[in-house]
């Protein structure tokens, strides 16, 4: 999945990427299945440079994970950008969805629990894979901690 600009008439563009989230269930009052959504952030025209208002950030960490690396069922808990920097990351919901993120792609992981719930192994959670012969490296970045 690209992540680009798309344009608007008015001179401002939008950044689309996805989201993988857990939303809450209406009916049980907790966590449900994961998802992928899209969040769009606008982008301001500073002379020709398209620039997102700021977004702090807590921390940074580079990845490494070997070609074979396999993640069960397990969520994100804070609210992270993950950075594709080479090969490609696997990430499957419950439902037999799936998307691979490769070099130059990004997505915000924040599957989460509620702070009262225990792990349940057979609604929570994503699955994480390196697929192909090349090992993966990406950055994190911890956008905040779950409220």
């Amino acid at each position: 999945m690209e992540n680009k600009p798309s344009n608007k008439a008015d001179d401002k563009c939008t950044l689309e990427f996805p989201i993988l989230s857990s939303p809450i269930n209406p009916e049980t009052g907790k966590t449900g299945y994961s998802v992928f959504t899209c969040e769009s952030l606008s982008l301001e025209d500073y002379n020709g440079l398209f620039i997102t208002p700021r977004i702090d950030a807590l921390n940074f960490r580079h990845r490494y994970s070997e070609s074979e690396y396999f993640s069960d069922w397990h969520v994100a808990g804070d609210p992270t950008l993950i950075i594709i920097r080479s090969g490609t990351l696997r990430i499957g919901l419950r439902n037999g969805e799936y998307r691979d993120f490769s070099a130059g792609d990004m997505f915000v992981a924040k599957d989460a629990l509620l702070p009262d719930e225990l792990f349940d192994h057979q609604i929570h959670g994503h699955t994480a894979a390196v697929i192909g012969d090349q090992e993966l490296t990406a950055v994190h970045i911890k956008l905040s901690t779950q409220s």
